[in-house]
């Protein structure tokens, strides 16, 4: 009996010291792996998901996708009738080449006017020439006839003589004055002249800054065109369409959504007591609860900047007498490596994931 007693005492220390083992080997794990790693489960797959809004209003012409399916970028999805579109297009044309006509015609109009200016500046220069011709020309008489009139008082020249001179003396006069009148009057219509050629001037400008309006209102009109065809921003799935063929939309109506499953992250949440020893560029190891068997690799890429309390409708208010303090979780976003095609088909923004970042 004793000998029968002895194996089953042994048997029991054996399996003492196995489980001792299992204890220690795990708990040798977990430490090393607690020195070395910082991990969470609260993480999840991200990605851009680009909400598609009208940019006018319209009715749909046609749809041109499934739900849920593949798409490319600049690929057609919707278009939008857009006959009342092309007609303002066309209007738009019309009063652009109406705008640069009458620009054409402001230019000539400036340069015939200018034109005319100069030759005005030309006249009064001649009549001043006239009028230097005519005062010389009464000097001359003027002096001739005090002359005569002298020499007639000394009995040396005939009342004739006399009456001749006097006679010239009077035209001079007058021809100086015409002279005095006609560049008043030459004054006056350069100066009337010059004045339209500076309203003309002005009127280029005008009809310049008349173009542009024109030019910019034919791009806008030509933009609201393009508007009536929606293409996708990226490749990726488009999914979520909420219009049909035939309904009519309006400027920033939602009409589907794009995935861009072609860019894919991690967005985990770390406690504020692991932050300290994550930093960018890190490796990190990624499971994903969904397909447990799928092993993926990643990096630190960088700290949303705040914790996820801040970004909240209704952010937490500590200044208030009851405090409790509650451990914040702070945003890391980590970049995939090399996810294949195939693996992007099962990858979905939303899913869980638990990651491990390497920190020594």
């Amino acid at each position: 009996m004793e000998n029968e007693k002895k194996p089953k005492k042994g048997n029991k220390l054996k399996v003492i010291i196995g489980i001792l083992a299992v204890v220690l080997t795990l708990g040798i794990t977990y430490f090393i792996n607690a020195k070395n790693f910082e991990s969470t489960d609260n993480a999840q797959i991200d990605a851009d998901i680009i909400p598609i809004k009208s940019s006018i209003s319209g009715y749909i012409k046609s749809i041109n996708f499934e739900d849920n399916q593949e798409v490319k970028k600049g690929q057609i999805l919707f278009t939008i009738d857009d006959t009342e579109l092309k007609t303002k297009v066309a209007q738009a044309e019309a009063a652009l080449e109406n705008a640069k006509a009458n620009l054409l015609s402001s230019r000539s109009s400036a340069k015939a006017t200018s034109q005319n200016a100069d030759a005005a500046v030309i006249s009064t220069g001649t009549t001043v020439q006239n009028i230097s011709v005519a005062k010389a020309r009464l000097t001359k008489i003027q002096e001739d006839y005090n002359r005569v009139k002298n020499m007639f008082s000394a009995k040396a020249a005939t009342q004739a003589e006399l009456d001749g001179v006097k006679a010239e003396l009077a035209v001079s006069q007058a021809q100086y004055e015409v002279a005095l009148n006609q560049n008043k009057t030459s004054s006056a219509q350069s100066l009337g002249v010059r004045s339209q050629a500076e309203a003309q001037a002005a009127m280029i400008s005008l009809a310049e800054a008349l173009v542009k309006q024109k030019q910019a209102e034919l791009i806008l009109a030509q933009t609201q065109l393009d508007y009536a065809v929606v293409k996708a921003p990226a490749n990726g799935i488009v999914s979520r369409r909420a219009v049909e063929v035939g309904q009519y939309i309006s400027i920033g109506q939602p009409l589907c959504s794009t995935i861009d499953n072609t860019a894919l992250w991690i967005a985990a949440n770390f406690k504020e007591t692991q932050v300290s020893k994550i930093k960018p560029g890190q490796e990190v190891e990624i499971k994903i609860d969904a397909y447990p068997n799928l092993k993926l690799k990643g990096k630190v890429q960088s700290f949303i900047g705040a914790t996820g309390a801040k970004f909240s409708l209704l952010p937490p208010d500590n200044s208030t007498g009851n405090f409790v303090k509650i451990v914040q979780r702070v945003p890391v976003k980590i970049s995939i490596d090399k996810v294949s095609k195939e693996e992007m088909k099962i990858l979905f923004p939303g899913l869980s994931s638990f990651v491990s970042v390497k920190v020594k």
